[in-house]
């Protein structure tokens, strides 16, 4: 996947950097780093990151949840967006992958206010329900394993309070989603999501097409 948003001119992506993103330098240094790996296609793109730590202000999170940290782009982007009492649970398989984060947390001065979840992200969602944190969370970031959407979509509404928003990236998969003849599982449960979350009564939702698709979905 493209760490830019879909379909966007190398002119027109220069200038949303310059011009409305304006990347603080740990987050830039943070982004060529996570280039070099052969699965940087993962990472978010810079002007997601943004729009998330935009997210953050303007629902006044204190509490935010992320399933997929690979090497920690939105997860800083979030925390240097919170305030001093704000709060970070990240869930994700790979301790190699989020010891960059882990770093890079350190640096910024922000590793004390998150919690790192190391283990498959539906097993870790359905621990912290039994552990009480049942609409706990303001915003939820899901960056993972596509084949667990749904059950993202519903520990997630568990776990995120009445006006609290789910973020689902990858929406779009490259625009795998909108072609018939991808019938990939992961394509398969990505269309699933995006139908169930335009759908269901329990939420309002809206696909914003920055990066490579983020699904919005409002608790109501």
């Amino acid at each position: 996947m493209s760490t830019r948003t879909l379909g966007m001119s190398e002119e027109v992506w220069r200038y949303l950097l310059d011009v409305t993103v304006q990347e603080a330098p740990l987050l830039a240094r943070l982004r060529e780093e996570t280039q070099k790996l052969a699965d940087s296609g993962m990472q978010i793109s810079p002007e997601q990151g943004r729009f998330m730590a935009f997210l953050v202000e303007l629902l006044g999170v204190r509490r935010y949840l992320e399933v997929g940290v690979f090497t920690g782009y939105s997860s800083l982007s979030v925390a240097l967006s919170l305030p001093a009492d704000g709060r970070i649970v990240a869930c994700d398989m790979s301790d190699e992958w989020t010891s960059v984060a882990r770093r890079y947390w350190a640096e910024a001065g922000v590793a004390e206010r998150i919690e790192l979840k190391l283990g498959p992200g539906v097993e870790s969602l359905g621990g912290l329900v039994a552990g009480g944190a049942k609409g706990s969370f303001d915003l939820a970031f899901f960056d993972a394993d596509k084949e667990s959407s749904l059950e993202y979509f519903e520990r997630g509404l568990e776990l995120v309070r009445q006006g609290g928003v789910l973020a689902f990236d990858n929406a779009l998969w490259g625009g795998k989603v909108a072609n018939p003849a991808e019938t990939a599982d992961s394509t398969l449960n990505l269309r699933a999501l995006n139908a169930k979350a335009c759908s269901d009564p329990r939420v309002s939702a809206s696909l914003v097409p920055i990066g490579d698709g983020l699904l919005l979905v409002r608790k109501r």
